[in-house]
């Protein structure tokens, strides 16, 4: 019961803080420095009394303080994106390396921000340093921005006194997931924007192409081949049911992403599936590996002990399979089996993998060949991802050719039938 109740505090507590920082206000303010020199700028605070107050502490006479206007189309960066964390994370340890203390270059960075809402963020979080909070304890007021990883991470590097240099492995990290996650993308994104088009084409020419021509069939009294009578047939039961026709196509998208969402063994189910197609399947595979070697790689270097930095890495993997299996692997190291060894008993890392980290485990650099693994299979999905492209081009044309060109000709098979017999 206690347990319940602190966790309700915890959570209210949360909501509180969250709401806080979506209650700052950006400002732009004018004031008079000490020589009488019209100064002007932009400030988050929670009210306009606040800005003014800030203003004098730091000796100017305020003129002005009006609050920004919202943009025409919502507030700008209503999201903060991995990308943005990376970036971040790269100034601040590129400051603190320099010799920048930790608030300041807060400071610094949140000045520059174009997204409202990361910058309001990161101001609380300096103001939670300000505070006497370490920067981990500050960081985790904001677990969707700064997961479990992340913070381990920055906490690592403070109990060790080497946050600069984590934040630094942290950056480059998180840059070389998001590569790899963009690459993926990008490869997916051509052939399925490529079949949208080809279908709506279709949808098209089958509701006011068809019918034209299906009307001059008829004046002409022409017996339609096969092909013909199946796109007029197709025609005529999307002029009736268009509507129910796109219905079932969106509904069924819907249910989909409601079903992985709600279901666990739906979502599990679907992730098999994935894994196990020709090609796609081979790339799932090799970027869950190489974000599992990369991310434990990252955590162990850190200094994170190895069960927490395989609590943390099950998330990363970008697959429900490989996350279940790091979290069986995390029992088995927790009673004292190696991890060469818990790797080995899920059946989804290659032997190659499973041997460079039992080397890297006898050697004692055991990060310094998951790094090399990460490498590996890093490269390995990005030249995956050029072959599935080269792959892709033969097999849209047939489809497209399909779809588009075989309607087409078949509307055209009448007149050829017509214009032989004159």
């Amino acid at each position: 019961m206690a347990t319940a109740t602190a966790i309700a505090k915890n959570t209210r507590t949360l909501g509180a803080q969250r709401a806080e920082v979506s209650a700052l206000t950006t400002y732009d303010w004018v004031a008079l420095d000490k020589r009488g020199k019209r100064m002007k700028g932009e400030m988050a605070a929670k009210n306009a009394s606040l800005v003014k107050a800030e203003l004098r502490r730091q000796g100017m006479n305020p003129q002005t303080v009006r609050e920004r206007g919202k943009p025409l189309f919502g507030a700008t960066g209503s999201s903060v994106k991995p990308r943005d964390v990376a970036i971040f994370s790269r100034q601040i340890a590129t400051m603190m390396a320099s010799g920048v203390p930790m608030v300041q270059a807060f400071d610094i960075i949140a000045s520059g921000q174009k997204n409202i809402r990361f910058k309001n963020i990161l101001i609380d979080v300096k103001q939670g340093i300000e505070g006497g909070a370490s920067m981990h304890e500050a960081l985790a007021k904001y677990p969707v921005q700064f997961d479990e990883l992340y913070r381990n991470l920055v906490h690592a590097g403070e109990s060790a006194g080497v946050l600069d240099t984590v934040l630094d492995t942290v950056a480059t990290y998180k840059e070389r997931m998001e590569a790899i996650k963009s690459k993926i993308k990008k490869a997916l994104f051509y052939p399925i924007m490529v079949l949208v088009v080809a279908l709506l084409v279709s949808m098209i020419l089958l509701l006011f192409v068809v019918p034209v021509f299906e009307k001059t069939f008829k004046d002409a009294g022409a017996e339609l081949p096969l092909p013909t009578q199946i796109v007029v047939s197709a025609s005529q039961f999307m002029q009736h049911w268009w509507l129910l026709v796109i219905a079932v196509i969106i509904g069924s998208v819907v249910a989909l992403v409601m079903a992985k969402k709600r279901s666990v063994k739906f979502a599990h189910f679907l992730d098999r599936v994935m894994l196990k197609l020709p090609v796609i399947g081979n790339i799932l595979h090799q970027s869950a590996i190489a974000r599992f070697a990369r991310t434990l790689g990252v955590t162990f270097h850190a200094g994170v002990p190895l069960v927490e930095a395989l609590d943390a890495v099950a998330g990363a993997t970008g697959s429900i399979v490989y996350g279940d299996a790091v979290r069986q692997m995390r029992e088995d190291v927790s009673v004292g089996h190696q991890l060469q060894l818990a790797m080995r008993q899920t059946a989804l890392f290659p032997n190659m993998v499973v041997q460079m980290t039992a080397i890297g485990e006898e050697s004692g650099a055991l990060d310094k060949m998951l790094f090399k693994v990460a490498e590996f299979y890093e490269e390995e999905v990005s030249n995956a991802v050029d072959t599935l492209s080269t792959l892709l081009e033969p097999i849209i044309m047939v489809i497209l050719g399909v779809l588009v060109g075989g309607m087409v000709i078949s509307l055209y098979l009448p007149i050829f039938k017509l214009a032989g017999t004159m």
